[in-house]
């Protein structure tokens, strides 16, 4: 059994070697041993990697549970007024309510969140992805993306697997959707992670990929430890975390990009496995926080790509956080459990943009169109460009102090 597992590796570390892409989103990797870290070893092969996991998980933070030492917080599980004034439920066994994302999961022993990443062990939370980034890769920050922060820079971009939500549509759903014991991953303390991000001289460290939040810990330790080395942290995310640990995340981050799928209850429900409200609170928190903010959109066709839906977006985003916050109208390309759609029309994304700027939206953009004159930053009151990009690189810059060279209206954003 032994003798046939090794060639096996070996021929899978040889062919991923001479790989330009391993995952999607552009995690690269450059070494065979590097590549050698995402796949089991002989001894985790041959046993249990989830047992491995346990023992070095740490302890979690956002929850509750009924065995608490200090008696259990009722009011987290149960409706306000569904129990009489001073008494407790009685369990035949210890529950833990995550508290970190939307979905509130309640856990028996041994269960995990529909994020895969946490898990109940003996009357505590545990996270099995802290310190695992399983996708790693020095990005342009434009690819993020963020077009109003330290334009051009390069963003030392880390994922662990596990998201809470289910999008039919995740275009990186082979590291999304992936458990925790899928891959093997030596421990990378956050110290060591700032290290790699300055030795690989990008000033900023993006937390991408999958849905961050399912990795709070780590990602608050790492923005932490990177702050006296200069390293700015910002986080592309779904929005679907509840309010105490957003606020946390909000003091240590410097931008978080916020995915606004669709807008409507509907979609979120049918396309995501989600809710749209949750979102919206998320969004208006960061709005009010210290964080730059911005939205992307992935305009799906047939499925959140009627005028009406982008038009209520656009009228939300104005309304509710401001016209100045940069609001991407991104292409769709098939993948995952939608292969069956074709990709978005440029003249979709094009109304996309019209629509948000008719609605009073002072920068919108067209995404995923590499050349498209709508990656372009333009002033709001001359309309001349300000931020030429090709693709994902800034070709030209025209602002003086975050002002427009031609006509010194103030660009929002943080530009160095």
């Amino acid at each position: 059994m032994s003798r046939r597992a090794l060639p096996r590796r070996e021929f899978l570390l040889r062919a991923c070697a001479g790989c330009a892409a391993l995952l999607a989103g552009g995690a690269l990797f450059g070494t065979p041993r590097e590549l050698g870290q995402l796949l089991p070893g002989p001894a985790e092969a041959a046993g249990d990697p989830l047992a491995g996991l346990l023992r070095a998980a740490p302890r979690a933070r956002y929850w509750v549970s009924t065995a608490s030492a200090n008696g259990a917080d009722c009011a987290a599980c149960h409706p306000a007024g569904s129990l009489a004034a001073g008494t407790k439920p009685a369990h035949r066994r210890a529950l833990i309510r995550c508290t970190l994302c939307a979905r509130d999961c309640t856990l028996a022993d041994g269960e995990r969140g529909m994020c895969r990443a946490r898990i109940h062990v003996n009357g505590e939370l545990r996270s099995l992805v802290y310190g695992r980034p399983m996708a790693i890769h020095v990005d342009p920050i434009e690819k993020k993306p963020f077009f109003h922060f330290l334009p051009g820079a390069a963003a030392y971009s880390l994922a662990t697997s596990g998201c809470p939500l289910r999008c039919k549509f995740c275009q990186n759903w082979g590291i999304s959707q992936a458990r925790p014991e899928d891959y093997a991953q030596a421990p990378l303390p956050p110290a060591s992670l700032v290290r790699a991000a300055v030795e690989r001289k990008a000033p900023v460290i993006a937390f991408t990929y999958n849905e961050p939040t399912v990795f709070t810990e780590y990602l608050t330790d790492v923005a932490r430890a990177g702050r006296p080395l200069g390293r700015r942290s910002v986080l592309v995310t779904c929005g679907y975390m509840n309010e105490s640990p957003l606020a946390e995340m909000c003091e240590v981050l410097d931008a978080i990009k916020v995915d606004l799928k669709g807008f409507s209850e509907g979609f979120y429900r049918d396309v995501c496995g989600a809710e749209l409200k949750p979102v919206l609170r998320s969004i208006r928190q960061v709005a009010r926080s210290r964080a730059h903010l911005e939205i992307v959109n992935l305009v799906v066709p047939t499925l959140n790509d009627s005028p009406r839906m982008l038009t209520e977006l656009a009228k939300w985003v104005v309304g509710e956080v401001g016209p100045d916050v940069p609001v991407h109208f991104t292409r769709f390309h098939p993948d995952y459990q939608l292969p069956n759609l074709p990709g978005t029309p440029v003249a979709t994304l094009e109304r996309a943009r019209e629509i948000g700027l008719e609605q009073g939206l002072h920068f919108a953009y067209v995404g995923n169109v590499p050349g498209h004159p709508g990656n372009n930053t333009y002033c709001p009151k001359c309309g001349r460009v300000v931020i030429e990009r090709d693709g994902l690189f800034v070709t030209g810059m025209h602002l003086k102090s975050g002002h427009c060279e031609t006509c010194a209206r103030a660009i929002p954003g943080v530009w160095s």
